[in-house]
């Protein structure tokens, strides 16, 4: 993910920067399995993200546990707690592919 913003991949001619508060955010990248634990944090920040908004699943892990998948702690992805407009396959994706999906999403608009 941070690869994207390097002068290669250069996400931000797409108009596209990444911001530390959901405040300030329209998609939500979700980068890792959901812990059980942290079920009601990813809804207060869902929350705290002005309308219109979107949730990606970024990666294997974020789609259905991954690795972490069947452990007593891991939720089965993060759809069991989200809607997920769009998810990204992958154990990490690749930042190419991370880009075609979130420029997809865009088009979709």
């Amino acid at each position: 993910m941070h690869a994207l913003n390097n002068a290669f991949y250069d996400i931000e001619r797409f108009g596209i920067r990444f911001v530390a508060s959901p405040r300030h955010a329209d998609v939500l990248l979700v980068t890792g399995p959901v812990t059980k634990n942290m079920r009601e944090a990813l809804k207060r920040t869902y929350d705290a993200t002005p309308n219109p908004k979107w949730v990606v699943a970024l990666g294997d892990c974020a789609k259905n546990g991954g690795c972490f998948a069947g452990g007593y702690a891991v939720m089965r992805g993060v759809s069991e707690a989200l809607p997920v407009d769009l998810h990204i396959p992958g154990c990490p994706p690749p930042p190419i592919e991370i880009l075609k999906g979130l420029l997809a999403l865009l088009e979709g608009v």
